[in-house]
Order: C-alpha cells, then sequence, then structure tokens
C-alpha cells in the first residue's frame, strides 16, 4: 500500500528569514516551520538568494528596475505565481504576495488563501511612502481578497476590518486564525550582557518600545507621554526603518527634546538580533505598544512570553491579546474613521498612555502579577502548533488535497 502524497503549500510571502522586518514576516517563519511537520511546504518570498531547502528567492525583475515600487512588487508576484506550479494550495500573506497568490489560483486552478496581516484601506498615510502606487497596492489586496477561496484573519479585530472593508466578500470565507509565538525561544532572559552593551541600566525602572517608525505604530503618541514619566525611569526604543523622511524627523525631534530634559534615553535604530531583543525586553518594567492600528499586534506576545507587563492602545486585535487587569493595561482611544485611526482627541490619549504607564511603574508588585499572568497567557492560547494546525484544517476546507 503506497503512502498519500502529502500536501503540497506554496506559501507566497515578501518577508523570510533573514529578510524579516514584521510581524508578517515573523508569522510566516513560524508557520513554515510548524506546518513542515504536516505537509509538504515550499516558500516563495522576495529578496537575496536563500541556502534554505525549500525556499525561493525573487529580486525585482530586471525591465522594472527603477518603476515605482508597487509596480516592482507586481512584478516579482508574476514570477513567484509561475514558481508556484505544482502547488495543491497557495497561501498569500500581506498585498505585496497576494496577487501572486491571486494569479497562480487563476493560472493553476488550485484554491487560494490569504491572510490578511492588515489592510491597505486602514492605512492611507502609505500614499506617503507609494503616491500612485498606493492605487497599485490597493487594487493587488482588493482583487485578491474578493477572489481568494479562504482569508484568514489574525484576530476577532482584523476579521471586522476585512468584511467592513471589503464588503463584497463572504463572511463564510473568513477564518479566525491568531498569530502565535516560540514560548520557548521567547521566555526570560535573566542575562545583562546586552543592556549594559547598549547603555540601558539595568537598576532602573525601563519602558520599552520595539516596532518601526510608522504612522500605525504611534511611536511619536509614546515620545509625548514620556514626557510625564519619573525622572529615574529610562525609556529605551529599539525603533528604525522610518516610513518616511517627515516621520523620522518628528522622532527625531522629539528624542532630542526628550534627551534635554531626562537621562536614560536610549534609541537604538538599528535592527537586534532576536536574542538581543529578548533581554531587553525581559529587563522591561513595562513594554509599551502606542499602535492607532494593529490587527494582532504579535509584539505584545513577544513581552508577555519574556514575562514583561504590557501598556497597549485598546485597538485593532490588541484587546484579544493582551487581558485587561491581568497581564497589562489597555489605553481607550476614540478613532477618526477615514482609516487612517488617528486619535480624535491626541492629548488626551498622550495623557492616558502616561497615566496608565505611570500606574505600573508605581506598583511593582501588580506589575509582577502582569508579567506572570502575561507568561502563561501566551504559553497556554498562542503556540504555533496548534496555528499551524488550524491552517491545515482551512486549507482542507477549500479543497486543498495531496
Amino acid at each position: 500500500m503506497t503512502e498519500p502524497t502529502p500536501l503540497r503549500v506554496d506559501l507566497l510571502t515578501r518577508e523570510y528569514p533573514p529578510e524579516v522586518y514584521g510581524g508578517a514576516g515573523v508569522h510566516v517563519e513560524y508557520l513554515a516551520r510548524e506546518l513542515r511537520h504536516l505537509a509538504d511546504v515550499r516558500v516563495h518570498c522576495f529578496g537575496l538568494p536563500r541556502t534554505e531547502p525549500g525556499v525561493t528567492a525573487y529580486s525585482d525583475p530586471p525591465g522594472l528596475t527603477g518603476a515605482n515600487a508597487a509596480l516592482r512588487t507586481l512584478g516579482v508576484d508574476l514570477e513567484m505565481a509561475s514558481g508556484a506550479a505544482g502547488a495543491d494550495v497557495v497561501h498569500s500573506h500581506t498585498w505585496y504576495a497576494n496577487m501572486a497568490g491571486h494569479t497562480a489560483k487563476l493560472l493553476h486552478g488550485v484554491p487560494h488563501v490569504l491572510t490578511a496581516h492588515s489592510l491597505e484601506p486602514l492605512r492611507p498615510w502609505k500614499a506617503e511612502q507609494l503616491g500612485g502606487g498606493y492605487a497599485l497596492s490597493s487594487w493587488a489586496e482588493r482583487t485578491a481578497m474578493e477572489a481568494a477561496d479562504a482569508i484568514i484573519a489574525v484576530s476577532a479585530g482584523m476579521r471586522r476590518d476585512v468584511l467592513t472593508a471589503y464588503p463584497q466578500v463572504d463572511p463564510d470565507r473568513v477564518r479566525v486564525v491568531y498569530n502565535g509565538i516560540d514560548t520557548l525561544q521567547y521566555a526570560p532572559d535573566a542575562g545583562t550582557d546586552v543592556l549594559e552593551r547598549l547603555g540601558v541600566d539595568p537598576a532602573r525602572p525601563s519602558v520599552v518600545y520595539v516596532g518601526r517608525i510608522t504612522r500605525q505604530k504611534g511611536l511619536p503618541y509614546l515620545l509625548r507621554a514620556a514626557r510625564e514619566l519619573p525622572a529615574d525611569t529610562q525609556l529605551v526604543l529599539l525603533a528604525g526603518a522610518p516610513d518616511t523622511a517627515e516621520i523620522a524627523a518628528e522622532v527625531q525631534d522629539l528624542v532630542t527634546e526628550l534627551r534635554a530634559n531626562r537621562s536614560g534615553v536610549v534609541w537604538v535604530a538599528e535592527m537586534l538580533p532576536k536574542p538581543e531583543v529578548i533581554q531587553v525586553l525581559t529587563h522591561a518594567t513595562v513594554f509599551v505598544c502606542p499602535s492607532v492600528y494593529e490587527p494582532m499586534g504579535i509584539v505584545n506576545l513577544e513581552a508577555m512570553a519574556c514575562e514583561t507587563a504590557v501598556v497597549a492602545t485598546a485597538t485593532g486585535g490588541i484587546p484579544e491579546v493582551v487581558a485587561d487587569g491581568e497581564t497589562g493595561l489597555l489605553v481607550p482611544i476614540e478613532q477618526a474613521t477615514d482609516g487612517s485611526g488617528t486619535p480624535l482627541d491626541p492629548d488626551r490619549f498622550v495623557a492616558d498612555l502616561a497615566a496608565a504607564i505611570n500606574t505600573l511603574l508605581a506598583d511593582p508588585a501588580r506589575t509582577q502579577r502582569f508579567g506572570l499572568a502575561g507568561r502563561w497567557r501566551a504559553v497556554e492560547h498562542f503556540s504555533w502548533d496548534a496555528i499551524a494546525r488550524q491552517t491545515l484544517d482551512v486549507y482542507r476546507s477549500v479543497g486543498a488535497a495531496g
């Protein structure tokens, strides 16, 4: 009796190690690892050649050198779609690869599953980055969303956003499968060598931010809130990859102002290796996620897994991750309905953010309880093994068969 042929799953993504800069790339990295126990997994990604078996990288097509960034993305997508020949199901991640999935579906006659990590209609500030390319990225996402056989939303909040932004999508095709975390890798690190190298004093309380410098991450609001922190509290920013020159300048000005009035403002602009980030998270008194748009916020899980209390905005999928009053504090926000997520009362949001941070800084015992509860929640509810099996169930539900 012959063994059944394993399901061949082709994951289509912009980011894949070592070129990972956001939560979507982290998601694909760990999803691929766990799915390999269950299926024949091939990864198609952007960038430089990879040495990992089963992974194919694609650079910009030579004929599009110097073209608009969105147009170059679509050129890569066409090559990725061609490379997916033989797949039983294609699974795309973010708009950068959605058109590769849609084209592969049409070309090869296989189901297309799409994971919604973010939505272009809810990131209008990207017009600053892409110019006319924003219209292209929005078209690519909408076309793929409306035709996908199944859409995986990384939170119930994201599912609501998908159905609001794309009313043509059948609600029955949108499933919730959370982002996950490797709690063996993301675990407390008692060492202090990284802190000392970065200039962070382990003996002083610290408030930590980890993320890109982009409108959705809300860093300028945290920098304004930091004016109200106790003088002995350090502010540690692992923040780089600014979206635009404008937000880069705004953040630089706010950091310069803070440094003129307080000590302990540490800004690391380059991306640190995961083990170094883990040590910084472990020693943080409070981790802060001031995002105004966050479909789930995997970075909150990373902090929780390191036994660190969290202060985060009550927006998007964050309330599904951070248990308010148990693993951290959620900061309320009233937001514009134009898709930007801009606080209707920015000063109130900044004041509430500062108050929540200061509440935890003033109560070390409560902060420690939140940290321990956060670790437990991460381990119990967000394992990658469970997420891979739920994802495989989605593939089966759309008729994918090896």
